[in-house]
């Protein structure tokens, strides 16, 4: 016979959790307990955490990159930051501006490399026209998220984002707070 534990968690936002786990599935809890993933599916190169702490996320969409030859030999050293960047939309097109990439010394001897060039962002087209609607009426920021590998691709996570404001990010950091006592307390007993 299967023991079966059945847990109920009540969240902040008045929403159950229930958790049913056997010592044949210990992994179920991880998978029923947690919420959606922020991380992306693959080996993350570089992170953007300014982006989450200074905007709303409302959606996020996974686009390729144009890159040269150095270039990616740089992500594959991890030598990309994405801090300063963001992601604008001309002529119905996205481009990513801002984000660095250094150069290895040993990459390529013939080619001049520029750091800081503008790449072009790989969408399909209704992604870029739901795009282009949010950032031209609903008046929306495109952020990069993070720089991730899938498949053997390099890929940008673009947030469709919204700004916030001063009392927002300080409840922001009020409720992790919360949630990391929280954790510690069921931890604790």
């Amino acid at each position: 016979m299967i023991a079966a534990i059945l847990i109920q968690l009540q969240g902040t936002d008045n929403s159950t959790h229930r958790i049913i786990a056997s010592p044949f599935t210990p992994h179920l809890i991880d998978l029923m307990s947690s919420k959606k993933s922020k991380k992306p599916a693959g080996n993350v190169i570089a992170v953007n955490r300014k982006a989450r702490h200074d905007y709303f996320i409302e959606d996020t969409f996974e686009a390729g990159l144009v890159l040269e030859g150095w270039e990616v030999k740089s992500l594959r050293a991890g030598n990309v930051q994405l801090t300063e960047s963001y992601v604008y939309i001309r002529n119905s097109e996205a481009w990513l501006f801002g984000a660095h990439f250094s150069p290895l010394n040993s990459a390529s001897t013939h080619v001049k490399a520029d750091p800081t060039r503008t790449r072009k962002l790989l969408l399909h087209r209704p992604e870029l026209d739901r795009l282009i609607g949010a950032v031209e009426r609903k008046g929306m920021a495109l952020v990069p998220l993070d720089l991730h590998w899938h498949k053997g691709r390099a890929k940008l996570s673009v947030g469709m984002a919204k700004g916030k404001k001063q009392h927002d990010k300080r409840a922001a950091s009020k409720d992790r707070d919360w949630q990391r006592q929280k954790e510690r307390i069921l931890k604790g007993s």
